[in-house]
């Protein structure tokens, strides 16, 4: 897990454009105090996978989505992924918010960089697996996007036992304690052409994608 000093600045807001020599020393401290005391933890199950129309049925979960649908046409079976990069993140933005409110800013955009590099391995490693059996990964997808409804937390909290697991509760309004948190579902399919090789969207030139997420900062 790293925290990639131009992921964090992308979620900072700059684009295209270089920080200030001070905002480039708190990314640097931000990014060492994530990777320091951070405890990446992650569980993901394998399921079979149904499309009909837009109902998507995973193991004994049924979804009413139109985008997932669309994700996971063609796929026999499905991942289930939960990941969370532990409470070092929401510590150090509490901190700061009371002494330094650029550097928690700096430690949020540094936090959503450390989970989205920690998913990106853990999905390698699925991937790698996945190859192994003639299979490739359709980009992930999380409850949020779209028409997936974020309610859908707390069947795939349940599916993965996220709480034993790894230690993820929900809030009332279905959000992710600690908040540097990531769940999913991985489509596999057994078509090279309708896998994705792209670490994220963001890096992405190929705008037109019917599996795009835009807007999906974390």
């Amino acid at each position: 897990m790293k925290a990639d000093r131009k992921e964090t600045m992308r979620y900072l807001g700059y684009r295209g454009q270089e920080a200030d020599p001070q905002t480039v020393r708190l990314i640097e401290e931000a990014a060492k105090e994530l990777e320091g005391g951070s405890s990446p933890k992650s569980i993901y199950r394998e399921y079979d996978c149904k499309v009909l129309g837009e109902l998507v049925k995973i193991g004994g979960l049924e979804i009413q989505s139109r985008n997932l649908a669309v994700n996971l046409k063609g796929c026999e079976r499905a991942v289930l992924l939960a990941a969370t990069i532990g409470r070092t993140a929401d510590f150090l933005i509490r901190k700061y918010s009371i002494t330094n409110m650029a550097k928690a800013a700096v430690v949020q955009a540094a936090g959503a960089a450390c989970i989205e590099s920690y998913v990106d391995e853990v999905e390698e490693e699925i991937r790698k697996n996945a190859r192994n059996r003639g299979l490739y990964l359709r980009p992930r997808f999380s409850p949020g996007y779209g028409d997936f409804a974020l309610e859908h937390q707390r069947d795939l909290f349940q599916m993965l036992e996220c709480s034993k697991r790894i230690g993820l509760t929900l809030t009332e309004g279905n959000l992710m304690m600690p908040s540097k948190s990531v769940t999913a579902v991985i489509g596999l399919t057994v078509l090279e052409r309708e896998s994705c090789q792209m670490e994220t969207c963001s890096l992405c030139a190929k705008t037109d994608c019917e599996f795009r997420q835009e807007g999906v900062d974390l």
